[in-house]
């Protein structure tokens, strides 16, 4: 039961995580690039490019030894690959902003070396944690609609956390490294888990 709970504790997480990002680049693209629809245009694109690219390698993934441990590893790794944004987001933002004159094509390059690794890598969560639930192919319709509610629920959740409260709370870096730190947590708390897979 536990690890049946760690996993769609993980992938609820995950969808908080990436939605949380999302709207959180569209405040530090802002500065340089301002906030409007081709802005936002281009995020949605890179998040979206980004997530369909980490779902084929956490399906991909999924197929050698699935382990809640590894599944907790992708979570850590996605948190990692954030740390960029918060250490070198403004420079970076600030060198693109200098040199590509178009802001439509600037702020889609800024949103593409900013956050398409950490998008791509949460989002080969949903399919490992898929191939984890399954273990029987008659229950498999309900395993992954049982996934993509907790992720879709957690998405859900990230929206309206992060733009309610968070942003009134926080400044952004300590939303990020709140993120960060959330995430790191959860991803160890899988790591005690071997070759852990549930009865769906």
């Amino acid at each position: 039961m536990i690890v049946r709970v760690l996993i769609l504790a993980i992938a609820a997480w995950a969808g908080f995580f990436v939605m949380s990002i999302e709207l959180l680049s569209g405040r530090i693209l802002a500065p340089n690039f301002g906030n409007s629809i081709y802005v936002w245009g281009g995020v949605i694109t890179v998040f979206m490019l980004a997530l369909a690219v980490g779902y084929l390698l956490g399906g991909q993934l999924s197929l050698r030894h699935p382990s809640l441990r590894r599944l907790g590893l992708l979570l850590i790794a996605s948190a990692v690959a954030t740390v960029p944004v918060v250490a070198f987001g403004t420079p970076m933002l600030d060198w693109i902003f200098n040199r590509v004159e178009d802001p439509r094509y600037g702020s889609l390059l800024g949103a593409s070396l900013l956050f398409f690794v950490p998008t791509a890598v949460a989002g080969t969560i949903s399919p490992y944690a898929v191939r984890l639930l399954v273990t029987r192919l008659h229950a498999s319709g309900r395993a992954a609609g049982a996934l993509y509610f907790v992720s879709t629920f957690g998405s859900a959740a990230g929206t309206l956390i992060t733009s309610f409260h968070l942003v009134l709370l926080y400044e952004i870096d300590q939303i990020l490294l709140g993120l960060m730190t959330t995430s790191v947590i959860i991803g160890l708390l899988a790591t005690p888990f071997g070759r852990a897979a549930v009865e769906s």
